[in-house]
């Protein structure tokens, strides 16, 4: 081993072991992390604005619902950035509240159309934790997101169970095999 590949591996091996919260991060959590924030703020917004849409009072508990972990999440990141020393993304302002009947129908976002969106949110959140995952070196990142991983699979199945009992679910073709009698 020459000279260099020494040095490289002793400063490498005495900055990843120990405590993960002293390691520094990589570019590439940096900005996923920093990313995860800036998304987060939006959709807690547009589930805000959403609430004020959503006429059905299950969506509305799951809109809810998804207001209250994207805060839960939201504060862990910000922990994490402002730690290390970086600077927070911007915000959206919260919107503010609406009777759903002063908005004119042709404007109100519809229920199946809210339910569709918190399905394909959770959906890319689940892909977007997962590579956040694969990539993280400090282990601290990779469990936090590993924790956000399995609150989002929990909330997709009951966006699911929401979208199957009120019909709002738009199958693909189903496969359906044709079985022959003995």
């Amino acid at each position: 081993m020459n000279k260099i590949t020494y040095n490289l591996r002793r400063v490498t091996m005495g900055i990843l072991s120990g405590n993960p919260k002293e390691e520094p991060l990589h570019y590439g959590e940096v900005f996923d992390i920093w990313a995860s924030q800036l998304v987060g703020n939006s959709m807690i917004a547009g589930y805000q604005t959403m609430v004020n849409h959503a006429g059905d009072e299950d969506l509305q508990k799951l809109l809810v619902e998804a207001i209250e972990i994207g805060q839960q999440q939201k504060k862990q990141i910000e922990g994490v950035l402002k730690e290390n020393g970086i600077g927070l993304p911007p915000a959206s302002p919260e919107p503010p509240d609406a009777c759903l009947e002063d908005i004119p129908v042709g404007a109100r976002i519809p229920d199946p159309a809210i339910a569709a969106a918190l399905s394909a949110d959770v959906a890319v959140g689940l892909v977007a934790c997962s590579q956040v995952m694969g990539k993280s070196i400090r282990e601290d990142i990779a469990m936090m997101y590993g924790q956000f991983h399995t609150q989002k699979a929990a909330f997709g199945a009951k966006v699911l169970r929401l979208n199957k009992e009120k019909g709002w679910i738009i199958p693909p073709p189903l496969h359906l095999t044709k079985h022959q009698d003995c």
